[in-house]
């Protein structure tokens, strides 16, 4: 589960091929707005909040529980069925995860970056729907996979809990994630990060 990160920032953005993100963003809790890449404007940074929304909630408190997504359930789970079954795929850059690390018997926020300082582009889904003037409102969801045995990624979260982690997607692949046109292709980029190119360390509050 990633509940808390921060967005990769505009001069990180910047050595991207695209323009950089023209819209204010901070370090991203659920309903924050953030930057996503999607295969629906792929030459542009979109604002979207975390928290996928779908188009039949009229409530928009549901993005405070949608932020992730199970990869195993994505076809079942009525928040997310209708994102995926359409290949509504995004990318959601990160400068750095949060979670949180018990080894010492309590909970200590750790940062996760990868080792060359790079920004990491996390696997979502994103939805799109109309806000009340009639504007587009967009949202995203990051999607996560079993972590169990994961060198990094298994220890965090609470003892006897699932692990999970978010999807990091190779540097080369971002385009093919945006462009996977089937479920089966969509699914060969749900596994873990080689953990060696990462670094963790802890960051209390």
């Amino acid at each position: 589960m990633c509940a808390n990160y921060r967005p990769a920032s505009r001069e990180a953005l910047a050595a991207l091929p695209l323009p950089p993100p023209d819209f204010a963003y901070g370090e991203a809790y659920p309903a924050s707005v953030v930057p996503i890449v999607t295969n629906f404007a792929p030459r542009q940074w979109t604002p979207a909040t975390f928290g996928l929304v779908p188009t039949w909630a009229d409530d928009l408190k549901i993005m405070r529980s949608n932020y992730n997504a199970r990869s195993e359930t994505l076809g079942e789970k009525p928040s997310f069925r209708q994102a995926w079954q359409r290949g509504q795929l995004c990318i959601v850059p990160a400068e750095v995860l949060y979670e949180p690390c018990y080894e010492t018997g309590k909970a200590v926020r750790w940062a996760i970056r990868r080792a060359d300082g790079k920004p990491m582009g996390i696997a979502g889904l994103w939805e799109r729907k109309e806000n009340e003037a009639g504007a587009p409102f967009w949202s995203m969801t990051l999607l996560t996979i079993n972590a169990d045995g994961h060198p990094l990624m298994q220890r965090f979260h609470k003892l006897g809990d699932e692990k999970r982690s978010v999807v990091i997607l190779p540097d080369d692949a971002w385009g093919d994630w945006l462009r996977a046109k089937s479920e089966s292709a969509a699914q060969a980029f749900f596994r873990g990060f080689d953990a060696r190119d990462f670094v963790a360390e802890p960051a209390p509050r």
